[in-house]
């Protein structure tokens, strides 16, 4: 004997799709702002000429306008630069070194650095200023 069974039909309820998917779009939004580079906060000096260079290798070195140094944002000192010099230069020789400066900070404080990388022979250094 056969039985007449009604057939059901299933049907995927679409309505909340768009909130799904507006959700989604504010959580890539969010994690598309995050900003990983670490920044001291410092005046830039102005300079009459200026090159751009690549950001894509390089590592930074600030100096605020206490004298205090700070290696990629991380607080640090001379010796924590050198060996991180040293690890460049046998890593990626052409790794660009920017140095940072507070407008105010004793030139004697920047002088450090640079005799630093003078005895290192690091030759991949750019000043980076506020273009005037």
């Amino acid at each position: 004997m056969k039985l007449n069974r009604p057939r059901k039909h299933f049907i995927v309820p679409l309505n909340s799709m768009s909130d799904v998917a507006f959700l989604l779009l504010i959580f890539i939004m969010l994690v598309s702002l995050i900003n990983y580079r670490r920044e001291v906060k410092i005046a830039y000096p102005e300079a009459e000429t200026a090159k751009k260079v690549s950001a894509e290798k390089n590592r930074e070195i600030w100096i605020d306008r206490l004298g205090n140094v700070y290696l990629d944002g991380v607080p640090g000192n001379l010796a924590l630069i050198e060996n991180a010099v040293i690890d460049l230069y046998q890593n990626a020789p052409d790794t660009r070194l920017h140095i940072i400066a507070d407008r105010n900070t004793p030139f004697i404080e920047v002088n450090k650095v640079l005799r630093l990388l003078q005895l290192l022979q690091y030759r991949v250094v750019s000043f980076v200023v506020k273009d005037a």
